[in-house]
């Protein structure tokens, strides 16, 4: 989804934290935190692109596989998470990056801020305290801005990603209107999502995919919206939001 119309920000109801944004190349990440931390932020999204980037110069296919990759020794731990995501998922490694960047992201800024939420392309980093409602976007599915998910701060922080084989610009070989993971792992709630994603081509394919995602070691939620249809498992509390 483009970075002019990522009107889905509006769906998360978060006003007691200091809202910024970081916008790093194609990077483009929304922060709520105790206070302004544009600066630090900035900082470690070019870190870690910088690291991702040079993984990729070293091996150009790590950027463009669809299968797994095979662990190398001595990568950054952003690399080895992203790697390990891809395996949990049989999917390619690069499936994970928006996720992985909003909790590295995130999990630096804990240190300047008790409570912090990381988004990135609509993959959510989050350690909230109180309960927080976000809304889901599913394009033209019936259920698109009318659902939500409260989230009440228990376990966190964790992560909840979103695939979607109908909008946004991330490859998606399925076609369900929204594919929510929920994993204390961003990067494997965002290969999950994708993987889960893929195998949803009408909801007929609903049941199987939750399954699919339900025995992924570390998946804690799964959401599939495809049209009028639903299926769910796990901790993911669904609310009716106001429209």
């Amino acid at each position: 989804m483009s970075k002019s119309n990522r009107f889905y920000r509006n769906l998360v109801n978060e006003t007691s934290l200091t809202c910024f944004q970081v916008l790093v190349a194609e990077t483009d990440l929304l922060i709520y935190a105790n206070q302004d931390l544009t600066q630090k932020a900035y900082q470690r999204v070019v870190s870690y692109r910088n690291q991702i980037e040079s993984f990729i110069y070293q091996f150009p296919a790590f950027a463009t596989t669809l299968s797994p990759w095979t662990t190398i020794e001595s990568t950054p731990d952003i690399i080895r998470q992203m790697i390990h995501a891809g395996k949990c998922a049989g999917v390619g490694p690069m499936a994970s990056v928006a996720g992985v960047i909003a909790q590295m992201v995130g999990e630096d800024l804990r240190q300047y801020s008790a409570e912090i939420i990381v988004e990135n392309g609509g993959d959510l980093f989050l350690c909230k305290h109180q309960p927080l409602n976000v809304g889901i976007y599913a394009g033209e599915s019936p259920f698109s801005q009318r659902i939500g998910i409260r989230l009440d701060g228990a376990g966190c922080p964790f992560s909840i990603c979103t695939s979607s084989g109908v909008i946004g610009h991330s490859l998606s070989f399925g076609k369900a209107d929204a594919v929510i993971i929920r994993s204390r792992s961003a990067a494997i709630a965002d290969a999950v999502a994708t993987a889960t994603g893929n195998r949803v081509k009408s909801r007929e394919d609903i049941a199987d995919a939750v399954q699919f995602a339900k025995n992924i070691d570390g998946v804690d939620g799964v959401l599939i919206l495809v049209g009028e249809a639903m299926g769910a498992w796990g901790n993911l509390e669904i609310i009716a939001m106001n429209v």
